[in-house]
Formats: C-alpha cells, sequence, structure tokens
C-alpha cells in the first residue's frame, strides 16, 4: 500500500469482526512501528496486546471513568493494546534531569508517534484501530501487570474491521493550517 493511501484512507474503527487477529500479524505490525523515531532513540514505547476477553471486558467495565462507548469498543475488539513507555528515559539525561522545558512530556511525544505508527502499521494489514485516551492506569494496573518501571500512555482498541471504506470526514485546507515565514 502506499503510504499516501495508507494515511488518507485509515479510519478510527469502533466495531470489529469476531474474527482474532493472528500473532504473526502483530508481529508484523510491530515490527514497522519499532522504527518510530524516539528521543536520542531511546526506543521506550511497549505493546502489551491483551486478547483474553475477561480481562478486556473488566477493563472496559472498570477503567475507561464510566465512557459506555469506549466500553463498546473495547468489548468488540479482538485485542485491546496497552501502549506503555519505560519511565525516565524519554526527556532525561542520563543524570536524570529534563533536557529541555517539555520535562517528562517528550514520553507522551515519543509514544504518540509510535501510536499513530502502530496504527498506520495495523491499517496497511487490514486490521482496524481506534486510540482510547479516556482510562484509569490505576485499574488497569489491577487487571493487566504492567512492568515496573513502565507507565500507561494510551489504549488501542485493535481488530478486523466491520465496515470498510469510510469516507474522510471534512479537513481543513492545507491554506488554513500551513503559514511560512519568508
Amino acid at each position: 500500500m502506499k503510504i499516501d493511501t495508507c494515511i488518507k484512507e485509515r479510519r478510527s474503527v469502533r466495531k470489529f469482526l469476531d474474527n482474532p487477529v493472528p500473532h504473526e500479524v502483530y508481529e508484523k505490525i510491530v515490527d514497522l512501528a519499532r522504527f518510530s523515531p524516539s528521543w536520542k532513540n531511546s526506543q521506550t514505547v511497549r505493546y502489551r496486546i491483551v486478547e483474553n476477553k475477561e480481562h478486556k471486558s473488566r477493563i472496559a467495565e472498570t477503567s475507561v471513568l464510566g465512557n459506555p462507548f469506549n466500553e463498546k469498543t473495547i468489548n468488540r475488539a479482538s485485542a485491546l493494546v496497552i501502549l506503555t513507555v519505560v519511565e525516565n528515559i524519554s526527556g532525561y539525561e542520563t543524570d536524570g534531569t529534563f533536557s529541555t522545558p517539555k520535562e517528562d512530556r517528550w514520553e507522551v511525544f515519543d509514544a504518540g508517534i509510535a501510536a499513530q505508527t502502530f496504527c498506520l502499521a495495523a491499517h496497511a494489514h487490514d486490521v482496524g484501530t481506534v486510540i482510547i485516551g479516556v482510562f484509569d492506569e490505576h485499574e488497569i494496573k489491577k487487571i493487566y501487570d504492567v512492568p515496573a518501571g513502565e507507565k500507561i500512555i494510551a489504549l488501542i482498541a485493535a481488530g478486523y474491521p466491520q465496515e470498510t471504506g469510510k469516507v474522510a470526514p471534512p479537513r481543513k485546507e492545507v491554506e488554513e493550517i500551513l503559514s511560512f515565514d519568508e
């Protein structure tokens, strides 16, 4: 798939088929996502794929801060990707001080790049995704054993989409979002 097509045709998917995505497909997706740029090539993002229906259901019921839409989305997905970062590396110097005034927010920046790359790679492999940002990290950690020293940055519901070919919502024109200092 050409990159232009992949970017323009990828949509957030909230309704999935009941078919599981094979592990080999996730391996191919993460193989591409691992090329996401990161702070000083720190590569701190981790992809924790939850396929266990009971765990997904418990996360959906207890961890989406009462958002019924996200609860349904997680339960419909064949898997939930818990996107984590290894803490205190991205945006930090080796002595533990911050490298820039952005402080630890570089972790989120790196994770955002990785999440989008994961979603584009998934789309290229016919897997639908939606990034979910409304969640309670502490509740998830009661259900899923996130390794010490990692924090959850995002959830990504994933699976084969029920519908394909949706048209993109209207986008602002380039002139509205681009400027040059000549």
